[in-house]
């Protein structure tokens, strides 16, 4: 198999205000936009929304975003956390922290219920050290 691409797309009742979240504060440009769905890049990186009752969604799986956690690494998250923060327009829902396994990182509740990891890598506790690939 030959990937040309490989994205997120996100189910939500309201894709435009999802997306416009994305391209304020994260910097994503948009692609394509219709009032069903918008797909967003950022670099090499994409992702897209998509209105959760669109037809195009199979029966039974139509619906907001469930069990989702989007990560967007960084190179300061503590600088991150303070921006998200002081702005005072999301819900946090981990603050600011850092992990015995390699992060330090901070989860917010976006628009359309979707969670972002906001993860910088620090060096791991010895015992995390053995499980990264080398």
């Amino acid at each position: 198999m030959t990937l040309t691409a490989f994205y997120p797309v996100v189910q939500t009742a309201e894709p435009r205000r999802a997306a416009d979240f994305f391209i304020e504060r994260l910097g994503f440009e948009e692609t394509f936009g219709a009032d069903w769905y918008v797909s967003l890049r950022h670099g090499a990186h994409e992702l897209a929304f998509l209105q959760d009752a669109h037809p195009t969604i199979p029966e039974g799986y139509r619906g907001p975003a469930s069990g989702l956690l989007l990560d967007v690494e960084v190179d300061d998250a503590a600088a991150e956390y303070r921006r998200f923060t002081e702005a005072g327009d999301v819900e946090m829902r981990l603050e600011l922290r850092d992990e015995p396994f390699g992060q330090r990182h901070f989860i917010f509740e976006a628009p359309g219920r979707v969670l972002v990891d906001v993860i910088e890598e620090i060096p791991p506790a010895p015992e995390f050290s053995a499980a990264f690939a080398r």
